[in-house]
């Protein structure tokens, strides 16, 4: 069984580092590490390059986190999809074909939480979407969506394994976002105007 968790652990995280911005921005001409906020995730790819190459991140990289989770719920059921989801996200964040240098994981981690549970997920979805059409801050959208997720998770499928698991994930999500939330306290988190796009 460890032999099976480590080889879904390896394929999770493997797949996570196929960044989806990195490449399709690279294709584009540019890394877009190189370009804007200097992150590969959707929302800096929809303001450099557009709505329409953003949404193609947002789903390639959502995609693997579906992917990876399917897998490890393949190989060892809820355990496996579990650490398959999480190691896909650690991927996206620190990918090993791109320097160690990879997005926030909220597309991701959208992805690994569809295939865990899609109802939670709508409703954290939901309220995150509202979040960013309010205030225009994706991040706090982003924030808020992976809090809300996780405090489901706590209430309807319990605090072992899935609400813990949902926890980690959530609070390293919030920490990749430090810096943007420094911003939003500061006031001068950049927003996201969608009409422009």
């Amino acid at each position: 069984m460890i032999l099976k968790l480590l080889l879904i652990a390896v394929i999770g995280y493997l797949l996570g580092s196929v960044s989806t911005g990195i490449l399709y921005s690279r294709y584009l001409g540019q890394d877009i590490r190189t370009q804007g906020s200097k992150n590969a995730g959707a929302t800096n790819m929809a303001r450099v390059h557009g709505l329409n190459k953003g949404l193609v991140t947002l789903l390639g990289d959502c995609l693997k986190g579906v992917l990876a989770t399917l897998i490890g719920l393949w190989i060892a059921g809820q355990t496996g999809a579990l650490i398959g989801g999480a190691c896909a996200a650690i991927g996206h964040m620190w990918p090993v074909f791109f320097g160690f240098k990879g997005g926030k994981g909220v597309a991701t981690l959208l992805g690994v939480a569809f295939v865990i549970d899609p109802v939670i997920l709508l409703c954290a979805l939901a309220l995150a979407i509202l979040v960013i059409v309010a205030t225009k801050y994706v991040s706090l959208g982003s924030i808020t969506g992976v809090i809300a997720f996780t405090i489901g998770a706590m209430i309807f499928r319990g605090f072992w394994p899935i609400g813990l698991w949902a926890a980690a994930l959530s609070a390293l999500c919030c920490w990749r976002h430090r810096t943007n939330i420094q911003r939003l306290l500061k006031g001068t988190e950049n927003k996201f105007d969608i009409k422009k796009k």
